[in-house]
């Protein structure tokens, strides 16, 4: 059987840091090769995709190219494709790391690779090893709570993206296989450090300091598409009520009943707004087949429908991770927005012929 390439995924949100990770990587894997991808504005205004293609002697390539989609894992479909494609027909080089754009999300383009491997596809000469992100634990804290938009850093991937920086860094760790986190402050317990801990994936790796990381073993393991998909779905997560040493705490909120759909509109700023990070999915009274998808962080909140229950039974479940002492906060406001046992009772039949509030959130309802 021909040996098959590795091909791991870098994604971060510091670009030194992720600097700093491409010269590891052709530090201690001489015979490696990185692909490196920037979004940049063109002569023109428009968006351009800047590709370095690297290995321990120098620079191999640095081109430029207008990009044509908004979508990140498209523009890596569109360029990086036929590029590894080339890499692998060359037989230059023994493994390959594709360093994300800074701010992008790893998930989408991972999937979009694992498309293309297999026998008789683009990238059969290929194996998709683990994923890593980098991470600054001294700055997580802000990161990840703060209100800053990837745009005010100038970090946004187009002028149409409207994430915060939270959003994007907890994406990253929450899929990644291989977490470095690296600091300069010496304190403990440290809170970006244990928030680190509470967003990563708890069936990854988290590794101290780049040093550490052993990229020649790295690059023997796999990263596993399904399992990554898992970590980021938003009806699977889970977690454990704690709270770590500097204070940082996770909390599960769990209920069988829906959301009430005014006192949701009228509440949900107490819930998916402040210095929280929160993940999940619930039902609400007037939509009773759909899957809602709860995704907040720096102060923003994203919910949408995802799915239908189908024959699954509904349940609402956000998982809310913090630094502060919100929790009693976030407990009463969760309570309140729940159907109560009285309105249970009731049945939900007669929802369905009121006026539907969450319209301008989730759109027109489906009935059938």
């Amino acid at each position: 059987m021909r040996h098959r390439l590795p091909l791991t995924v870098l994604a971060g949100i510091d670009p030194v840091l992720r600097e700093l990770a491409v010269m590891n990587v052709l530090t201690d894997v001489p015979d490696a090769v990185v692909v490196r991808h920037d979004i940049t504005d063109g002569p023109a205004g428009d968006g351009e995709i800047r590709r370095v293609v690297q290995d321990a002697r120098g620079v191999v390539e640095d081109v430029r190219r207008e990009l044509e989609h908004a979508c990140l894992s498209c523009a890596v479909r569109e360029d990086a494709l036929p590029v590894l494609r080339r890499i692998a027909a060359e037989g230059r080089w023994g493994a390959v790391v594709l360093a994300l754009p800074v701010s992008g999300e790893s998930l989408p383009v991972a999937r979009t690779l694992a498309q293309h491997l297999g026998a008789g596809r683009e990238l059969s000469r290929y194996r998709l090893a683990p994923v890593v992100a980098t991470v600054d634990v001294d700055a997580a804290v802000d990161d990840v709570f703060g209100d800053d938009l990837l745009d005010e850093r100038g970090l946004a991937l187009t002028s149409e993206d409207r994430r915060s920086v939270g959003e994007a860094l907890a994406a990253q760790l929450a899929h990644a296989d291989v977490v470095v986190a690296t600091r300069e402050s010496a304190s403990w317990p440290h809170p970006g450090s244990d928030l680190v801990d509470h967003l990563r994936a708890r069936d990854g790796l988290r590794v101290d300091g780049l040093h550490e990381l052993d990229l020649p073993r790295l690059l023997t393991g796999r990263h596993d598409v399904g399992r990554g998909e898992a970590r980021l779905d938003p009806a699977l997560v889970t977690a454990s009520n704690r709270t770590s040493p500097s204070g940082v705490w996770t909390l599960e909120l769990t209920s069988p009943k829906p959301f009430h759909p005014e006192r949701f509109v009228e509440h949900v700023g107490r819930l998916g707004c402040g210095r929280v990070r929160g993940r999940g999915v619930f039902w609400v009274a007037n939509r009773p087949d759909s899957v809602v998808a709860w995704d907040g962080a720096g102060g923003q909140l994203s919910v949408g429908e995802i799915d239908s229950w189908g024959r699954r039974t509904p349940f609402t479940r956000l998982v809310l991770t913090g630094a502060g002492g919100e929790r009693p906060a976030l407990r009463e406001a969760f309570e309140e927005i729940l159907l109560t046992d009285e309105e249970m009772r009731r049945g939900l039949a007669a929802w369905l012929d009121r006026e539907d509030v969450l319209e301008p959130w989730l759109g027109a309802r489906s009935l059938g």
